[in-house]
């Protein structure tokens, strides 16, 4: 079988139709991991004995003659930030490089339940702090389009799990743009959804107001798929919202005609690639030639989006750290005479050095003298940063922009520079700290071949438009059978 080619559709009817077993399809993807994987390092963990017994509860249904359910049989990888019970889930630390949950995150049970096969674990960035899969304290991802070049972060091992064939979906999150730059990275689809539509218990929080969990696939149709299992009311995540879910399938063949499409001029400026402003204008003619009316805006806060996103998040982030401290589970220093060296000596050997560093910022931001200053006002810009999205939503529809500034960088190229690392984030982080979601595309390559990625933005709760407008234009562009 062409793992190349499998959505969900083409696998679950595979599956259905008796073309393979769901139990055959595992085994195929195990051997894909196997082959390319040492290469890439898209995996952490794999779940086979989980994976093969829910792929055999499949295979029992299909012999029954009965219907399997929405992604049965689909093997799926799943973002090592994620819960997982019974299977090691270390967030890409050390300091959690032994913990085994006794639970499974919301949106993974909910993927389980539709009957979707879990392989294992994906490589990420340290407590998805990351922009290039680098900080994972295991080992880098690389890019399946060069190896030379970094997937994106935080979700790089999500992002090449699917890009490399290796799962045909995969669960990642995103405070600053972590599924959405490695998707733009790796030529897949990144959708993050409104921050409360999807339940965040059971992930491995980082910034709490900022983390969202979302789907990394091949096509638009299969976020749709992946957004309306996962998406809904979760009583154990009082942030999630108790509001209807759409049918997002039902609603991607709806006419993007008459849509009023947002362009952004802060957002095409300097800084900005020119292979990459080049496709993204290309493929905002696209938009306005099946339809769309193109709306310049202005979003004039956003050259406060990253200032402010560094002082929100790594001050979220010092207070969830705070519980990794050896005493309940997870790592603890050995030797330790009092219990302030152990505190002290295991997060120092427990944490890699981009953790510390964010630590720092964050306890200095929250800090006595400082807090107002700082925290406080990145607060009142964050405010007025939201205010601007909805400003322009009270005109457009959906907004369209660069996902990232460059297409992926070279491994190495911005360990030194933790200032130009951040920078990579600059068109993604307004959406995390709005609240609103967004999508990442492929909308071409450059000359070296490497993937570029467009970015549509939509109003709170209004995942359906987003989908839609991404859908109108992946067809468009798709090469004819």
């Amino acid at each position: 079988m062409n793992l190349n080619s499998l959505t969900i559709d083409a696998a679950r009817s595979a599956v259905q139709d008796r073309k393979v077993t769901a139990t055959t399809l595992a085994e195929e993807f195990y051997t894909e991991i196997q082959k390319d994987d040492p290469r890439i390092g898209a995996y952490l963990i794999l779940s086979k004995d989980r994976a093969l017994e829910q792929a055999g509860r499949m295979d029992q249904l299909v012999s029954r003659g009965e219907k399997l359910p929405p992604l049965g049989g689909v093997p799926i990888g799943i973002k090592d930030v994620l819960t997982t019970r019974g299977v090691r889930t270390t967030a890409g630390s050390k300091i959690l490089g032994n913990y085994i949950p006794p639970c499974d995150c919301t949106a993974v049970s909910r993927l389980e339940a539709a009957g979707a096969v879990f392989l294992g674990k994906t490589n990420c960035d340290e407590f998805a702090m990351g922009s290039s899969n680098e900080n994972s304290a295991w080992h880098p991802v690389r890019n399946p389009r060069d190896p030379s070049r970094v997937p994106g972060g935080s979700s790089g091992g999500s992002a090449a799990a699917v890009a490399a064939d290796m799962a045909v979906v995969a669960l990642g999150s995103d405070t600053g743009g972590s599924i959405r730059q490695p998707a733009s990275f790796c030529g897949v689809v990144g959708l993050m959804p409104t921050y409360g539509r999807v339940s965040r218990y059971g992930l491995v929080a980082f910034a709490s107001s900022l983390d969202h969990i979302g789907p990394i696939t091949k096509t638009v149709k299969d976020a749709a798929i992946v957004l309306r299992t996962i998406a809904g009311h979760d009583s154990m995540d009082s942030t999630s919202a108790d509001l209807p879910v759409p049918d997002y399938v039902a609603e991607l063949e709806k006419p993007v005609q008459g849509l009023k499409i947002g362009v952004a001029k802060e957002y095409l400026g300097e800084g900005l690639d020119r292979e990459v402003r080049y496709a993204v204008e290309a493929a905002i003619q696209k938009l306005e030639s099946l339809g769309c009316k193109i709306v310049e805006i202005s979003l004039p806060h956003t050259k406060y989006a990253i200032p402010t996103y560094y002082i929100v998040a790594t001050a979220e982030a010092s207070s969830n750290l705070a519980r990794f401290d050896g005493v309940r589970y997870g790592y603890r220093a050995r030797d330790a005479r009092t219990l302030s060296e152990m505190y002290r000596r295991t997060r120092d050997e427990g944490f890699g050095a981009e953790v510390k560093r964010r630590i720092m910022l964050g306890t200095y931001a929250l800090s006595a003298g400082y807090y107002d200053a700082y925290y406080l006002k990145a607060q009142k810009v964050r405010t007025l940063i939201a205010r601007d999205f909805e400003e322009a939503f009270s005109k457009v529809d959906a907004i369209v922009t660069p996902t990232c500034p460059t297409a992926a960088f070279k491994l190495g190229e911005k360990a030194e520079n933790p200032l130009a690392m951040y920078l990579a984030d600059i068109y993604t982080v307004t959406a995390d700290l709005a609240g609103i979601p967004g999508i990442s595309i492929p909308c071409g390559q450059t000359r070296e071949n490497l993937p570029i990625g467009l970015q549509i933005l939509g109003r709170h709760f209004d995942e359906a438009t987003v989908l839609r407008v991404a859908h109108a234009y992946e067809q468009a562009v798709a090469p004819s059978a």
